[in-house]
């Protein structure tokens, strides 16, 4: 999927799909928005609760297996209410189960619980280094960067007119706002933990937390996700599997979102399919592991421009253990590249440095050999026929 408003391929199959034909029991409950305004209910799930598009913080109405209903109160509230409601029926049917719950929350605009509102106002700010606007901070990197402060997700960014209603009122509210709405999602998470341990469930239920997307706080002087810098890309991960994850377990190794369906199927002792094809692998050895042999080295990422968020332009980048590369489509700008270890903040950009040419051109030929053998998911994009872009950048 490349954006929300597109209908979700004909023929394409959803994993728990296959967990379904082996008996599991299965619920989605939440956020869905890939086919945008729709809400009506996806392939392999026995019980369905979901909203159309975002959704609302207050008094949201879902649909329940095919039936709207109307919520007063929070939606991050009510959406546990049936989450830990759905729970305590599929123990009494004696059945493996699979529910997969999705948070509204923290989507911007951020709206914490009116219990919360408030709540840590006047606390300290440890601000992003990258969020100041200085030379240090901008002399390497790409134009636009700097630009997109005083534009749509940019930290400096005001009201302009009337197609433009997406002001930062400033950034500390937007910060308190922040975290007074995730506090009101971990309460949330905590009562279905707790409803787990009520069912007496716990000790044979793996739980896997994560978030939909990095957001950035002021990094780079961002308030959104969609860029391929470290804060964007990186979202949190955690799992709790009693007897199959020691507590305090870390995995170093570079795990993607794609890694899920293969994860959960060999969890359950399901077999993938060979058609179609799962892009990812299942991550559940590296739990017990520090290192796994052939996992990957790297990634491709991919963000393809939105009419509505028009100050983020296509981005495309590959990133290994070290280093990352980073290409902007269409722009006459300077291209990314960043020594992650030297660098971990991104702040020093080495596309124009001539000591790293080589390196920035071999990542940019993995980057579109990728690309074009990505399969049909992948947009037709454009490679760069020949490195007179650096040529002209060194001279100047």
């Amino acid at each position: 999927m490349v954006d929300n408003q597109r209908p979700v391929p004909k023929g394409t199959r959803f994993y728990p799909e296959y967990l379904q034909a082996d008996g599991y029991e299965t619920a989605y409950i939440g956020k869905w928005h890939m086919g945008h305004e729709k809400d009506d209910a996806r392939p392999g799930f026995d019980h369905w609760v979901s909203f159309p598009g975002q959704g609302v913080y207050m008094d949201p109405t879902f649909n329940i297996n095919g039936k709207r209903k109307k919520f007063e109160g929070y939606i991050t509230d009510r959406l546990t209410d049936q989450a830990v409601s759905w729970l305590g029926d599929a123990a009494k049917l004696k059945k493996p189960f699979y529910m997969q719950v999705g948070y509204k929350a923290v989507h911007y605009p951020f709206q914490p619980a009116p219990r919360h509102r408030g709540r840590y106002v006047g606390k300290p700010i440890n601000y992003p280094e990258t969020m100041a606007n200085t030379e240090e901070n901008y002399a390497s990197q790409p134009h636009w960067l700097r630009e997109r402060r005083y534009g749509i997700h940019g930290i400096d960014h005001m009201e302009t007119g009337p197609l433009d209603k997406d002001p930062v009122p400033s950034f500390d509210g937007l910060y308190y706002d922040f975290t007074e709405t995730v506090h009101g999602l971990d309460e949330n998470i905590g009562r279905i933990l707790a409803r787990l341990d009520e069912l007496k469930l716990t000790d044979n239920t793996f739980v896997l937390y994560l978030g939909d997307n990095g957001f950035a706080l002021g990094e780079h002087g961002f308030y959104d996700k969609r860029d391929a810098f470290e804060a964007s890309i990186r979202i949190p991960m955690l799992a709790r599997a009693p007897g199959l994850i020691k507590p305090g377990t870390r995995v170093e190794s570079m795990v993607l979102n794609v890694d899920i369906a293969p994860s959960m199927l060999e969890l359950a002792k399901v077999k993938p399919p060979v058609e179609p094809r799962m892009d990812g692998r299942s991550f559940l050895p590296l739990f017990g592991r520090k290192k796994v042999s052939g996992w990957r080295e790297h990634f491709v990422y991919e963000y393809h421009w939105e009419w509505n968020f028009p100050a983020q332009p296509t981005t495309f980048a590959i990133r290994t253990d070290r280093w990352k590369y980073i290409y902007y489509h269409g722009l006459w700008d300077r291209n990314g590249l960043y020594d992650l270890e030297t660098d971990p903040h991104e702040r020093h950009n080495l596309i124009t440095v001539p000591a790293f040419r080589g390196k920035a051109v071999a990542l940019r030929e993995q980057l579109f050999n990728e690309l074009e053998s990505g399969g049909p998911l992948t947009l037709p994009v454009r490679r760069p026929k020949n490195d007179q872009y650096y040529d002209r950048k060194l001279r100047r």
